[in-house]
């Protein structure tokens, strides 16, 4: 026993070493793109002071003044080419990827033939080198221009040729300005071969920056349609996630990917764009459509957030330069050993004899078509379970009572003297892999331990019907005593101990523990601990229906 602890505790410390390695390798095409920049200004910087004299006459043996001449000016292009493909090369595209391989072994080439600049070829190299068992690093199949350059990218393009303009005239300020210059061609006419290369690079970086800022990318959130509730319907159909029905809440808004077969369902808040989960769809389509949905809400000035996600994804956030913080677990029962047999359920037997001998109960799951025949009387004992608990319906996160949701799939009632006491809508995923109750309540008069009732037999009932697990949901800011951090693990465990006047944070994970689930991380994903307070704010405000909500039932 001791060594299986022993060995338990290694495999922890090993997993722990490579998750904090793992934030490492992500930082690779950052590195990347700005070895790329630096590439770039080298180019140009070079190009703008003259070559010197020795070298150029050991050139003119080897190549004619056209051949010098050509690379001059192409040298600076590929230059400033370069400083927009480090952009691309950020954003993680193959695009970008190939084209900076041609632009810096062309960088080599010209650089050799512009004056025998060994140093500036020497550095290509060694990026080039860098570059190319990266090839995995930069999967995505975007467009070039398909997003917007930001304005700090911008700025930096700016910068790079205004202080190549200035090292240029400098290097020159010996030689007087005239016409002629322009349409000189000599071996040592650096002066001439710097203007011509000037023009060229103001002109190429004038239109590439206009156009990475002028591109009409900007998405702005609106209300989903009934034409994207039904595209989204098919997709939530083949999920294995039963939380992907959120998406037919209709309080969201979705960006579907290009194929549409897969979305992201999102709500916008102050100055958040915020993800619900993961994006839903097919996994290949999934790293596209994370990279779209933060270029979409960069573009329009928000924060990006992806809410609740799980750790299938969290290789492909780091990638992407976000922070990830543990929020809580979620409780997941494997259906297939879900018993009621055996010491550790004799609760749950006694619970069944209690609720149908001595009280007189009865559990039966209702189909779409009874639903809508029974609806008044579940609305009656929602609206009893609101008043009660002097609260009102959430949102985004949480499931609220709407004839539409509740009558597109089966619902759990328990009935007392012919009369529904206690419901449950459930969420069904494809496949058969999960259902997950969303509204879950009772009357004033319905007995104690309905719940618990009501749970164990709809377990019961999805085993019966194939369904693998059975997912009770989130205990938020459970678990976050074994993630290592300063401030946010240890201030999050506090409030879980201590914060019962806020919120039964403990009894919720103690009465979850009982159907002996196994317990899942989740995490919120933002860009950055400055963001951080912003965006809880504006999640909490998308749940509660408002800052109003917030800070009432």
């Amino acid at each position: 026993h001791e060594t299986l602890l022993q060995m338990k505790a290694k495999g922890i410390r090993i997993r722990r070493t490579w998750e904090s390695l793992a934030p490492l390798t992500s930082l690779i095409p950052g590195i990347l793109s700005a070895a790329v920049f630096l590439a770039g200004a080298i180019l140009l910087f070079k190009g703008a002071v003259p070559a010197e004299t020795e070298r150029l006459r050991a050139l003119s043996f080897l190549v004619s003044l056209p051949v010098v001449e050509i690379s001059h000016f192409g040298a600076s292009l590929l230059g400033v080419g370069l400083l927009f493909l480090a952009r691309g090369l950020a954003r993680r595209l193959d695009g970008a990827y190939v084209l900076t391989l041609l632009f810096l072994s062309g960088g080599i080439l010209l650089s050799f033939f512009r004056g025998l600049d060994f140093e500036a070829a020497a550095l290509l190299g060694v990026v080039l080198l860098a570059l190319l068992p990266c090839r995995k690093s930069f999967y995505r199949k975007s467009a070039l221009f398909g997003a917007p350059l930001t304005k700090s990218w911008l700025l930096g393009v700016g910068m790079i040729l205004g202080a190549t303009l200035w090292l240029g005239f400098f290097s020159h300020r010996h030689v007087e300005y005239r016409p002629e210059l322009w349409w000189q061609f000599t071996l040592h006419g650096s002066a001439s071969r710097f203007l011509r290369s000037a023009v060229g690079m103001s002109v190429m970086g004038l239109a590439l920056g206009l156009n990475g800022l002028l591109r009409p990318v900007r998405v702005r959130p609106s209300p989903a349609t009934p034409a994207d509730l039904a595209q989204a319907e098919t997709i939530v159909r083949q999920s294995p996630r039963a939380e992907a029905n959120l998406a037919l809440l209709g309080d969201k808004s979705f960006l579907f990917s290009q194929s549409g077969r897969a979305f992201v369902m999102y709500g916008a808040s102050g100055a958040s764009w915020i993800s619900m989960s993961d994006p839903v769809g097919p996994g290949e389509e999934v790293p596209e459509l994370a990279w779209r949905f933060r270029e979409a809400a960069e573009a329009s000035g928000a924060n990006p957030a992806f809410y609740e996600v799980r750790e299938d994804y969290l290789s492909l956030y780091r990638e992407m330069g976000l922070m990830i913080l543990k929020i809580g677990e979620e409780a997941r029962v494997p259906l297939e050993g879900f018993s009621l047999e055996g010491g550790s359920n004799r609760e749950f037997r006694a619970t069944r004899k209690k609720m149908e001998e001595r009280e007189g109960c009865r559990f039966s799951v209702l189909e779409p078509g009874e639903v809508k025949k029974r609806l008044e009387e579940i609305r009656q004992v929602s609206d009893a379970w609101l008043a009660e608990k002097n609260t009102r319906e959430k949102g985004f996160s949480l499931g609220f009572f709407r004839e539409e949701n509740l009558v597109r799939g089966p619902v759990a009632v328990v009935e007392k003297d012919e009369r529904v006491v206690a419901f449950a809508n459930l969420w069904l995923s494809g496949g058969k892999e999960e259902l997950s109750p969303d509204l879950m309540r009772y009357a004033r008069e319905a007995p104690r331990d309905v719940m618990t009732y009501l749970f164990v037999e709809t377990m019961t009932w999805g085993k019966a019907q194939g369904y693998r697990w059975f997912n009770l949901g989130m205990a938020p800011l459970s678990g976050l005593e074994e993630e290592s951090g300063k401030i946010w693990p240890k201030a999050g465990s506090f409030l879980f101990q201590h914060g019962e006047h806020f919120y039964n944070f403990r009894g919720l994970r103690q009465y979850k523990e009982k159907f002996h689930p196994v317990w899942e991380p989740r995490f919120l994903v933002t860009t950055g601990a400055l963001s951080l307070p912003r965006v809880m704010a504006d999640v909490a405000a998308l749940v509660s229906g408002g800052l109003i909500g917030v800070f009432s039932k």
